[in-house]
């Protein structure tokens, strides 16, 4: 069985060639948080080993080169100014209508009741993890 159908004779396909602002664009969409690169690829139309490749060859080009897309000529881009002010935070404190955690333990005859404060939840649950051992 042959699974490769005919073909016709014909000029041979060639390779596609991306314009700059293409690539800029296509890196510029990988550099979002939250975006992977194999997304970005099928969005484009692109494999993704090639957008690797142009994120690559752009993060080795000094800053003077990249080329930026959704540029506007004549526009002044200007730096946000960030300021880091510390803030001191009260610790946190469980609400005060919060019931404490009560576990009942049965094993035959015998009955353990184990309270424990709800401020407290994730020792408890270490502590049941090591009992149910």
């Amino acid at each position: 069985m042959n699974t490769i159908p005919d073909r016709p004779a014909g000029p041979r396909q060639r390779r596609r060639a991306h314009t700059d602002d293409f690539k800029a664009d296509a890196v510029a969409a990988c550099q979002q948080p939250g975006m992977s690169m194999a997304a970005v690829a099928m969005a484009h139309g692109i494999n993704a080993n090639l957008l690797r490749r142009w994120v690559h060859e752009a993060e080795l080009r000094p800053r003077s080169e990249v080329v930026h897309a959704d540029v506007v000529a004549g526009a002044t881009a200007r730096e946000p100014k960030t300021v880091f002010v510390p803030v001191s935070l009260p610790p946190p404190a469980p609400p005060p209508h919060v019931p404490d955690i009560r576990i009942e333990l049965r094993r035959g005859p015998m009955t353990v009741m184990v309270t424990w404060p709800a401020g407290a939840a994730s020792d408890c649950a270490v502590w049941m993890r090591e009992l149910l051992r």
